[in-house]
C-alpha cells in the first residue's frame, strides 16, 4: 500500500521563501489527527519519506508520532522529481509527504483517478487502485474515535 498525505495548513510565503513556511496551528492539528487516524484504523506503514520543505518535514514528524516511525527526508520529493514506485520498491507500505499538484499527479498517473489533494488529507492506494480519499474533517472523526 502507498499512502499519500499533503502536509496541513501552512502560513502565507514570507520573505525567507516558499521552501521555510511553516504550519499554522491548524496544519499542526491536520497532521497529527492524520497520524492518529492512520493508527486507528490499525494499518501497517512500515516507512515514511517526506519533502524537506519545513511544512511537509513537520507534516510527517506530527503524522509519524502516532505511527511510531521515524520519516526520511527525500530532496527529490520537495521538488517533485520522484516516481512514487521507485520509491516505494523495497520499503513495505509507504507513507510519503508531499506537496500538489505532484501528489495528485501520481494518484491520476498510478491508477486513473482524477482527484485533488486537500492539505492535510490522504490518498491511499494499491497498484492501480485509489482505495481512499480522506479528507481533514474525515480524518479527524477517526482519530477523535
Amino acid at each position: 500500500m502507498i499512502y499519500l498525505l499533503r502536509h496541513g495548513d501552512a502560513e502565507p510565503e514570507s520573505g525567507e521563501g516558499d521552501a521555510a513556511r511553516r504550519l499554522t496551528a491548524k496544519g499542526e492539528a491536520q497532521a497529527a489527527a492524520a497520524g492518529r487516524a492512520l493508527a486507528a484504523l490499525d494499518l501497517t506503514i512500515d516507512t515514511c519519506l517526506a519533502s524537506p520543505r519545513v511544512r511537509a518535514r513537520d507534516t510527517a514528524e506530527l503524522a509519524c508520532h502516532a505511527l511510531g516511525i521515524k520519516p526520511e527526508i527525500v530532496d527529490s520529493i520537495g521538488y517533485g522529481e520522484y516516481d512514487t514506485i521507485d520509491l516505494a520498491a523495497g520499503r513495505g507500505d509507504l507513507l510519503i509527504v508531499g506537496h500538489e499538484p505532484v501528489l495528485s499527479m501520481e494518484v491520476a498517473r498510478l491508477t486513473g483517478a482524477r482527484i485533488k489533494m486537500k492539505k492535510g488529507g490522504i490518498a491511499i492506494l494499491e497498484p492501480g487502485m485509489l482505495r481512499a480519499l480522506l479528507r481533514p474533517a474525515e480524518l479527524a472523526a477517526i482519530a477523535a474515535g
